[in-house]
């Protein structure tokens, strides 16, 4: 079984409505993890990665995922596959889902530890063939070397329905709820190498 996320965090959250500031019926942090049921709680994390990618102007690239009827955007993310490793899992999602050539980007920094996220309850079982309560992911830093025309969402796969350019400091909010503390932990990690 994957080990809990590292950092504790302590406290309600809410049930991903704006402005609810009481406890959610449907889920609760406690100590990092989802209140699961036990079979649930015996799922670990799907190994994933992420990649900030980061033009000139040090906007950071989002996509508004395809799938999603909410206006949620993210950045580029994915699993690992079975032998890769992560910096070319991070290139390899990040082509498969902009379209963008590894040619086009200079890889800055890895966040120093791995990155957690469970998913609220009703999600669980729902993606990933129910094997997995959430992700856990290595994130990069990499800088945009090409042109807006070298990014094609339009992929063999598409994941998003557009795209933008977007402040850092804006990425908590345009993301789902129950990713909201880890983009809060990528931008403050990666800030000072914007």
């Amino acid at each position: 079984m994957d080990a809990a996320p590292p950092r504790p965090y302590l406290g309600a959250a809410s049930d991903g409505r704006d402005g609810d500031a009481g406890v959610s019926t449907a889920w609760i942090y406690i100590w990092g993890l989802t209140a699961l049921a036990p079979k649930e709680q015996e799922l670990g994390y799907r190994p994933c990665v992420g990649i900030m990618l980061v033009n000139m102007e040090g906007k950071v690239f989002v996509g508004q995922r395809i799938d999603n009827v909410v206006e949620a955007w993210q950045m580029p993310q994915g699993g690992i596959d079975e032998g890769e490793e992560a910096k070319d899992a991070a290139l390899r999602e990040l082509f498969e889902e902009t379209g963008i050539d590894r040619r086009h980007v200079d890889i800055i920094a890895k966040a120093r530890d791995e990155h957690f996220y469970d998913l609220p309850p009703e999600l669980i079982g729902q993606i990933w063939g129910g094997k997995y309560r959430g992700q856990r992911q290595f994130w990069y830093l990499a800088r945009f070397l090409g042109q807006d025309s070298d990014i094609n969402i339009e992929t063999e796969h598409p994941e998003f329905r557009a795209w933008k350019w977007a402040q850092p400091e804006t990425l908590p909010d345009l993301i789902v709820p129950f990713k909201r503390k880890l983009y809060r932990d990528i931008v403050q990690e990666f800030r000072a190498l914007i």
